[in-house]
């Protein structure tokens, strides 16, 4: 006896051997038939969908490459500005500091200006006012010399006669 007689799993029975390919051939055409086409459709459209996605993907990071770029550059010329306003307000801070001191030296210099010659026409007018109290007071001491020298009436004809000699006619 062989070893396929002996064991009665190893030897199919031929009816069900018929069967089974007769339900496998009949489950394949309706899958073929009616389940195929459909799984195949969905697959592809789902490859479809994956490459849109990957295609938009790679799309999206090209625009965000670029959009880095632009950033970039946008952000290099924002610097750029950045330091000629900083720069034209250094220069304009200069010229304002420097004008500001031109124009105080010249201020000052104006109101020293002013201060000296107001110094100067004090001065004069002090002077002018001592001289006219000299002359009040030397008028006032003459005034009173003479009074106690005229006092004496010999004293006033000896001096008249003294100046008349002085006096020369011609």
């Amino acid at each position: 006896m062989t070893l396929l007689a002996l064991n009665p799993l190893v030897s199919p029975d031929p009816g069900l051997f018929i069967w089974s390919t007769v339900a496998f051939l009949l489950l394949f055409f309706l899958l073929s038939k009616f389940a195929w086409k459909p799984i195949v459709k969905a697959l592809d459209e789902r490859e479809r969908s994956i490459e849109d996605a990957l295609a938009k993907a790679e799309m999206a990071k090209e625009e965000m490459a670029k959009l880095t770029n632009e950033n970039e550059l946008l952000l290099k010329q924002a610097r750029s500005e950045r330091d000629d306003i900083l720069k034209q307000a250094k220069i304009l801070k200069d010229q304002i500091v420097s004008d500001a001191k031109v124009s105080a030296q010249t201020e000052g210099s104006k109101m020293i200006e002013k201060a000296r010659i107001e110094i100067e026409n004090q001065k004069i007018a002090a002077i002018a006012e001592v001289k006219d109290q000299v002359a009040t007071l030397s008028i006032q001491i003459a005034e009173k010399l003479l009074r106690k020298q005229f006092e004496d009436q010999n004293k006033q004809n000896a001096l008249v006669t003294d100046l008349l000699k002085e006096v020369k006619l011609n």
